[in-house]
């Protein structure tokens, strides 16, 4: 089973590229599934066919469906949410406030990756290509399983045994505010649920796409998307350039096409080993399976769409070194500037121009102090000395 997400920034063409690859892989045999968690429902109308919440058969070998993520929200978060509108209404917050506070940002669009994951893990699928949020933001939020497993592991359980205590008091006089035991069951049904969208996602099988228009802005988000992509731990293993201009002799034309070569030639660079395709500007929009299939077709040419376009490296690997351990982990693009590193305990905080990511330590570093950290060709290597104080305790 593979899992491509398509990502990049709104109006770059995500949508049609991941709609193309998924017809080119259904045209060469894959039983493909193409879904898309982005709310602007822009699939359907790529596709030129009419999308439910579960899939629909577009053509021999290829399915379609819209996520539908407010009733993805209302399965996993209700419970919670019911809870909080009950806190703010005795607080005297008004009901329709009540409601708009207690609706989490971005959560709709992360929670309907739980349909993405049962498709992944129960469907016939050879290949599941997935139209993502742009920017990177669903990805991004993904942060929040890390987050959430800090208060389920630490917080949840003290906090438990202490209201078992005190319950019956406690309701007696603050009635239902009490969060009874079926809350923290639904905040950790939805943390282990979040954890298995994870793991789907940073599976080996699973790689991202990045869609992007050669123009300076559009690259300059491309390259920031890389590095954080990275930091969470996904493994992107081609750039899509779409809506490149060919070679003219007109002035105008001519103009965008030199500026695009310029940025194009940046791309390159930045990328690395990474593979950059690209798709000319068409004279019409492609819109329905037979403009999609010819545009996969001139994207991939003789390759397989499913097939990973490069070998990534390990996002995070521990080798021993003569005098300890070295943690290393793949942050192409970022800046020494931009970068902050902290200890906290058996974890590893990481800040990269404002995205944070706690890693938790393995055994073997947990009982070792950071001896230093140096950013070298696009990976942050950290070293780790054994502390005499702990190392030879069992």
């Amino acid at each position: 089973m593979r899992v491509l997400l398509f990502t990049g920034k709104g109006g770059v063409g995500k949508t049609t590229a991941a709609a193309a690859t998924a017809a080119a892989a259904a045209a060469r045999g894959s039983k493909t599934l193409v879904l898309s968690t982005d709310p602007a429902h822009s699939l359907a109308d790529a596709l030129d066919v009419a999308l439910a919440a579960t899939p629909t058969e577009v053509d021999t070998g290829l399915y379609a469906m819209q996520v539908d993520a407010q009733a993805a929200f209302e399965r996993t978060w209700r419970e919670v949410q019911a809870y909080l509108l009950t806190l703010l209404e005795r607080a005297g917050v008004d009901a329709l406030q009540a409601e708009e506070l207690t609706v989490l940002p971005g959560a709709e669009e992360v929670l309907a990756l739980l349909e993405v994951t049962r498709q992944v893990t129960t469907g016939p699928w050879d290949l599941v290509v997935v139209d993502c949020a742009p920017t990177g933001e669903t990805l991004r939020l993904l942060a929040l399983p890390e987050a959430l497993t800090w208060y389920v592991e630490r917080v949840f359980p003290a906090q438990r045994r202490a209201l078992r205590a005190v319950r019956p008091l406690l309701s007696r006089v603050s009635g239902p505010v009490v969060p009874r035991e079926d809350l923290f069951d639904a905040v950790e049904r939805l943390h282990a649920e979040l954890l298995g969208v994870r793991a789907m996602l940073t599976a080996p099988s699973t790689s991202v796409r990045l869609v992007l228009t050669p123009e300076a802005v559009v690259v300059a988000e491309a390259r920031r998307t890389l590095t954080s992509l990275a930091l969470y731990g996904y493994r992107v293993d081609a750039l899509l350039a779409n809506r490149v201009f060919p070679p003219s002799d007109e002035p105008f034309l001519a103009g965008w096409a030199a500026a695009q070569a310029e940025q194009l030639a940046a791309v390159r660079v930045d990328a690395g080993g990474l593979p950059v395709r690209e798709l000319a500007y068409r004279a019409s929009e492609p819109v329905g399976l037979a403009a999609l299939t010819e545009l996969g077709t001139a994207l991939y040419g003789e390759d397989d769409p499913a097939a990973p376009a490069a070998e990534a490296a390990d996002l995070v690997g521990v080798e021993r070194t003569a005098d300890g351990f070295e943690l290393s982990m793949a942050l192409p693009l970022a800046r020494s500037s931009d970068l902050r590193l902290a200890r906290s305990g058996d974890e590893l905080i990481l800040t990269v121009a404002g995205h944070r990511r706690v890693l938790a330590l393995p055994s073997a570093l947990r009982r070792c102090t950071v001896a230093g950290a140096a950013l070298t060709d696009g990976r942050l290597v950290v070293r780790f000395e054994p502390d005499p104080a702990v190392w030879m305790r069992t």
